[in-house]
């Protein structure tokens, strides 16, 4: 068997799908996008595809290889999320050849459901409330929420009281019986991280998001240890490497994105380096099917797996959802909050490529707001 073809395709909202096609008819799908840089990444699709055609699709592990290894530049996030739309292509590719899904392919099932969380925004807090409230009534038992719009690095006491009062609505909705966890984004500076992960704890979050932004991991030993709620991080982490200072200084919880972190491949390792640290993985997925696809195949055989994101009603999706470029839904359908293992082959899900190639002359230019504070200097996004 030979790659015969390699196509990407812009669609809306905000995804990039890619599509490899062999000589005997097998085609896997795989999602590789940077938000805010699809341009970029398809063009470092295009690229590697120059390596691939011609090659055996099913030497998964000799191809991420070269890939990831075989410029002399090396990393990066557009580098490792162009690979890993790539690596879900091929995991889906074998799958679909072996007639098993990739779970099976990499050791078998440990858990019959996953269970996921919805987003329910929180920058503004009008409606929060209200949202929390539609998501439990939908049958989820977790929800994720911004802790904040944007701050001041150092937040007014007025600021913290805000972010403890939405995190409170949200605990008062969802009782003690379900959970909250909070994103910072790396909005906060350090100190302020620290004070508010203090004021937030009699709450009981999940956990709490990227309290720090990645180039400040050098300080995260110093907030996990000033703190009893469980630090995750990690969408921003590209590969093992870079998820080491984070596991050594003690986060709880890992989230890797399965778009960005090398694919299936590398986060499946990054899962069992994890491991070894009582580290439990969240994979990040606020993205289209296919990544999630690819996320939950690594959620059903992974030991110390402990929720999955997913992006159904998230505030990104206007133009389409997470079920618009997907044939049967059924994959996707949340029950109790919970996702249920199915022995479809490959990924798991059948990708409508009518309505990809439709979308996809439409395309995106979608970019993250560039916020300001008052003053006119960058806030963080």
């Amino acid at each position: 068997m030979k790659i015969t073809r390699i196509e990407t395709f812009m669609v809306p909202p905000r995804w990039l799908f890619c599509r490899i096609e062999t000589d005997e008819g097998v085609v896997g799908w795989g999602e590789p996008v940077v938000e805010g840089r699809a341009e970029v990444v398809r063009a470092a699709v295009d690229v590697l595809a120059e390596y691939l055609i011609g090659r055996d699709p099913l030497r998964i592990q000799d191809h991420w290889q070269v890939l990831s290894k075989g410029g002399f530049y090396r990393g990066g996030p557009v580098l490792s999320s162009a690979v890993a739309g790539i690596d879900q292509a091929l995991w889906d590719i074998a799958g679909k050849v072996y007639g098993a899904p990739v779970y099976a392919l990499l050791g078998g099932a440990l858990r019959d459901e996953v269970r996921v969380y919805a987003w329910v925004g929180g920058d503004e807090p009008a409606r929060l409330t209200d949202e929390v409230a539609a998501q439990v009534e939908a049958g989820f038992t977790a929800v994720k929420m911004n802790a904040t719009g944007r701050t001041s690095p150092i937040p007014t006491l007025a600021e913290t009281a805000a972010v403890v009062e939405r995190v409170a609505a949200a605990r008062e909705v969802l009782g003690p019986d379900r959970d909250v966890a909070v994103d910072l984004h790396g909005r906060f500076g350090p100190a302020a991280a620290r004070r508010v992960l203090r004021a937030i704890e009699p709450l009981h979050p999940l956990f709490v998001e990227e309290p720090l932004l990645p180039e400040q991991g050098h300080l995260l030993s110093t907030l996990v240890g000033a703190t009893s709620v469980p630090v995750a991080t990690g969408e921003r982490l590209y590969g093992r490497a870079e998820f080491l200072p984070a596991l050594n200084a003690g986060i709880a919880v890992a989230q890797p994105d399965l778009s960005h972190a090398g694919g299936i491949s590398e986060v499946h390792r990054i899962a069992s380096l994890a491991d070894t640290y009582g580290v439990q993985l969240a994979p990040h997925c606020p993205l289209g099917p296919i990544a999630l696809a690819a996320s939950l195949q690594i959620a059903f055989c992974t030991p110390n797996f402990l929720i999955q994101e997913q992006s159904r009603g998230i505030h990104y999706n206007k133009d389409a959802d997470l079920l618009s470029y997907v044939v049967d839904t059924d994959p996707f359908r949340f029950v109790a909050g919970q996702a249920s293992r199915t022995a479809l082959p490959g990924l798991g899900i059948t990708v409508d490529e009518d309505a990809v190639r439709a979308a996809d002359r439409t395309g995106h230019a979608w970019r993250n707001p560039v916020w300001r504070h008052p003053d006119g200097s960058f806030a963080e996004w």
